[in-house]
């Protein structure tokens, strides 16, 4: 083991996520003094799982050059198709030069699928190949399972760190700043805004329609306008719109057509899906247990051609879906930066004897965060803060709220910051973890 690892200060350990009066508290990442694992004894395991997102990759190679450069570890394995790969015995092994280019491509080079967690049958893999350094790369659904992988390994007393690094594109994990791919998912997004006010402004009543990635979540769309300016009205999950009537959709539409000639519209996946409930039920659920929505995109395309075909009035609206495209960009170089610094500090947690986390930048600072704290809720967008209204002043758009919506979105804040700062949604997960230390990350098995 590399003797200039540096010891952290005690003052600087702690970071201090203000979500409420009171605050979580959460250790601070980084090298240790002291570590658990001796580097010839450890056997690690790379799994990513759920759909791409850009950095994947970074952040694989980076896991398996820190283990080699830092840690002198030399037995690396990437489990192939993500949980289910533990039990069907799907394996590789991972170098420093295997993996030396890899942050280059998009995708993962350890393939990836939605579903196929068996606890009992994952852990009875981990067990029987000796592996006891596992780490897992997914959204919110793959890190709910990392903690039941966690527990299981504790009851059976096996010595292995169980360690996440959270993986969403579209930015929804709560307590952290941000997660690896979004700002990459951003920069991409801007290529479809172009080609959508290039088409609508090249046509008479041209109208450009993007639809950007964001189940529950606006992100991407919100950010992604705010840095294009030429976009006229961007629609999120968190701000309901209606169509008709004085301050809806198609007025808005019909105003700007008058005044521009053209205009482009941005919407999140996850937006206006109460307008077309009664399509949803008959959609279901994919292999994470996420619903299955129906393409807003096209649904809200027809709606304005039928509109605009009732008032007999020609318009030429192109409908652009870059959603496949920016999942499998590489990361851009901000992404590069951020994965290296998830991926060090999530190595560092593990060797030092930490179990039961995830890794995350919360008020600019790298923590270890334990999994039930990312699980509880998903982070949103704030409808009554400024960001959004820089949006609404950037777009000019109307709000498309009523007073009660915007009461209620006070609410659900005030609601959401209470939970955080609260009983956690799995109490006896905290108690067997306060056990350990005050911060509620579970230390394997030496005392720090």
């Amino acid at each position: 083991i590399r003797r200039e690892l540096v010891v952290l200060h005690a003052s600087m350990q702690i970071v201090v996520h203000k979500d409420g009066p009171r605050g979580n508290h959460f250790r601070r990442a980084g090298p240790r003094q002291r570590v658990y694992f001796e580097p010839d004894e450890v056997h690690a395991c790379i799994v990513t799982c759920g759909g791409l997102c850009p950095g994947l990759n970074t952040v694989i190679r980076e896991i398996v050059c820190g283990l080699s450069d830092m840690y002198g570890v030399t037995k690396i394995l990437g489990i192939q198709g993500g949980y289910r790969g533990f039990y069907a015995r799907n394996t590789i092994d991972l170098t420093p030069k295997s993996v030396n280019d890899i942050h280059k491509r998009g995708g993962t080079i350890l393939g990836s699928s939605r579903g196929g967690h068996d606890t009992m049958k994952i852990v009875d893999s981990i067990q029987y190949r000796g592996i006891n350094q596992v780490y897992v790369i997914g959204g919110d659904g793959s890190q709910r399972g990392a903690g039941v992988i966690f527990e299981e390994v504790r009851k059976r007393g096996l010595k292995v760190a169980v360690a996440g690094i959270p993986k969403t594109i579209d930015n929804d994990i709560p307590v952290i700043d941000k997660s690896f791919g979004f700002d990459s998912a951003v920069e991409e997004a801007q290529r479809a805004i172009n080609a959508a006010h290039v088409e609508a402004g090249s046509a008479d009543n041209g109208i450009g329609l993007v639809k950007l990635m964001g189940r529950y979540s606006g992100f991407i769309a919100h950010y992604a306008t705010l840095a294009s300016r030429d976009v006229d009205c961007c629609l999120i999950p968190e701000s309901p719109f209606y169509l008709e009537g004085e301050g809806g959709l198609f007025k808005y539409i019909e105003k700007r057509l008058k005044e521009n000639g053209h205009m482009v519209i941005v919407v999140a996946e996850g937006a206006g899906q109460k307008l077309i409930a009664e399509n949803m039920k008959e959609m279901g659920q994919d292999a994470s247990g996420n619903a299955l929505l129906l393409d807003v995109g096209l649904w809200l395309s027809q709606k304005i051609n039928e509109h605009f075909k009732k008032n007999k009035t020609t318009i030429n609206l192109k409908y652009i879906d870059p959603t496949y495209m920016i999942r499998a960009i590489p990361s851009n170089a901000s992404d590069n930066v951020y994965c290296t610094l998830l991926a060090h500090s999530v190595v560092h947690g593990a060797m030092a004897g930490y179990t039961g986390f995830t890794v995350g930048q919360v008020n600019g600072r790298h923590c270890y965060i334990p999994f039930y704290r990312i699980t509880e809720k998903q982070n949103k967008v704030s409808i009554t803060d400024r960001m959004w209204a820089r949006l609404l002043s950037s777009t000019n758009q109307p709000s498309f709220l009523s007073k009660q919506d915007v009461d209620d979105a006070k609410v659900e804040d005030e609601r959401t910051a209470k939970l955080l700062d609260g009983s956690p949604s799995n109490p006896k997960v905290e108690d067997k973890v306060a056990s350990s230390n005050s911060n509620g990350v579970k230390y394997l098995f030496v005392s720090h």
